[in-house]
C-alpha cells in the first residue's frame, strides 16, 4: 500500500477521513507515522499538525507478563465498553525479534470478536528496537486514534515484564495485569513497575484458581500500602482487584475504579499537568533519537565508527575507549 503523502491535498484528505472516523484512513495514517522514510516522516508530522490536539481520549496503558491473559482481558473489557456505546481503539505492541527484526503481529486473531466490532479498532505494531514495551511511534498512533474520535485507547505492551514503564509516559492510567501464583509471585514483580501502576488486576479469578487469585490480590493490596503515597492519587489508590476475563467478572468494577481515578485527576488538574510532562518527555526523546540519526547519517562519524569497531573486534581497544574516540570530535560542537 502506498502511504506517501506528497501534497497538501493528500494530507487534507487523510485528515478528513480520520476526523470522520474512517478506520481505513486511521490505519493508513498509523502506517505513515511508523514509517522510517524521511519523506513519510515529514508527511506524518504535517498530518499530526493538521489534526491538532483538541480531542482527548482516556488512555489506558496495560502491561503484564506473557500468559497472564492480556488479549482475553482486552477483548472482554473492550466488548463491555463498546456495549456501553464507547468507541475503543487497541494499540497492541508485539515483540520484535532481535535477530531478524520481525514480529508475528497476531493480536487481531487473538481478539477475533472485538476485531469485528464496528465500534472498535485494533492495530498491532512491532516494538522493533524500542525498549520499555512500546513502539517508538505509539504515542503518535494514540494521538491519531484520539483525532478519529475514539473514547478509550488501550495501549498493550509487549509483555516482557519489569522494564515496561515507558507506557506510563503516554497513558492517563496504567493497569498491571497479573495471574494467580504462589508466594514467589510478589517477589517476581519489581518495585519499579509496581510504583507506576494505578490499578493491579489479578486475572483468572475463576474455577480452581479463584481462591488463589483472592490470596494473590490480598498480597498485592498489602504491598501497595507499603509504597509511598503519590501526589497524583486520591485516597485508596493505587489498589488491587480480581477479575475474570474468561467469565467477564469484575470488569465493571475495574472500569468504575478507572473512571473514579480519571475523574479525580481531571478535577484536581493532575490530568493536564501529567499530559504536559509527558509531552516534554517525548520532546526530549525525539531530540535524542534525532541526534542519533544525525550521527548515523554523518559520513565522517560513520567512518570513525567503522574504524573503531575494527579495533574493538581485534581486541586492541576497549569498547569504552573506542566510543570516546568516536565522540571526541563532537565535543567541540557549539
Amino acid at each position: 500500500m502506498k502511504v506517501a503523502m506528497d501534497t497538501k491535498t493528500d494530507i487534507a484528505a487523510l485528515a478528513a477521513g480520520i476526523g470522520a472516523g474512517d478506520r481505513r484512513a486511521l490505519a493508513r495514517a498509523i502506517t505513515l507515522v511508523e514509517s522510517g522514510r524521511a519523506d513519510h516522516r515529514t508527511a506524518a508530522l504535517a498530518l499530526l499538525d493538521v489534526l491538532g490536539t483538541q480531542k482527548q481520549a482516556l488512555r489506558i496503558g496495560l502491561s503484564g507478563t506473557p500468559g497472564v491473559g492480556k488479549s482475553t482481558f482486552i477483548e472482554s473489557f473492550g466488548l463491555m465498553l463498546t456495549g456501553m456505546g464507547k468507541r475503543v481503539a487497541v494499540l497492541a505492541v508485539d515483540p520484535s525479534s532481535a535477530r531478524s527484526g520481525g514480529s508475528i503481529l497476531g493480536d487481531k486473531t487473538r481478539m477475533d470478536h472485538l476485531a469485528r466490532d464496528p465500534r472498535a479498532f485494533i492495530r498491532p505494531s512491532p516494538s522493533q528496537t524500542q525498549l520499555g514495551g512500546v513502539a517508538r511511534r505509539t504515542r503518535e498512533a494514540v494521538a491519531l486514534c484520539e483525532a478519529a474520535g475514539y473514547d478509550i485507547v488501550l495501549i498493550e505492551t509487549v509483555g516482557v515484564g519489569q522494564s515496561e514503564t515507558v507506557v506510563a509516559q503516554m497513558a492517563d492510567l496504567f493497569v498491571l495485569l497479573l495471574a494467580p501464583a504462589g508466594g514467589d509471585e510478589l517477589q517476581g514483580v519489581k518495585r519499579g513497575i509496581m510504583e507506576m501502576a494505578d490499578l493491579i488486576l489479578v486475572n483468572k479469578a475463576d474455577g480452581d484458581l479463584k481462591a488463589q487469585a483472592m490470596r494473590t490480590c490480598a498480597d498485592y493490596a498489602g504491598a501497595l500500602r507499603l509504597l509511598r503515597k503519590r501526589a497524583q492519587d486520591p485516597d485508596g489508590f493505587p489498589k488491587a482487584l480480581t477479575v475474570s476475563a474468561l467469565e467477564t467478572k469484575g470488569l465493571e468494577a475495574a472500569w468504575a475504579e478507572m473512571q473514579t481515578l480519571a475523574a479525580w485527576r481531571r478535577a484536581t488538574g493532575v490530568w493536564d499537568t501529567t499530559r504536559k510532562e509527558q509531552a516534554v518527555y517525548w520532546f526530549a526523546e525525539d531530540v535524542r533519537q534525532g541526534l542519533l540519526q544525525l550521527l548515523r547519517d554523518d559520513p565522517a562519524t560513520a567512518a570513525r565508527m567503522q574504524a573503531a569497531e575494527a579495533e574493538v573486534r581485534a581486541g586492541r581497544l576497549a569498547p569504552g575507549a573506542a566510543a570516546a574516540l568516536v565522540l571526541e570530535p563532537l565535543r567541540t560542537i557549539g
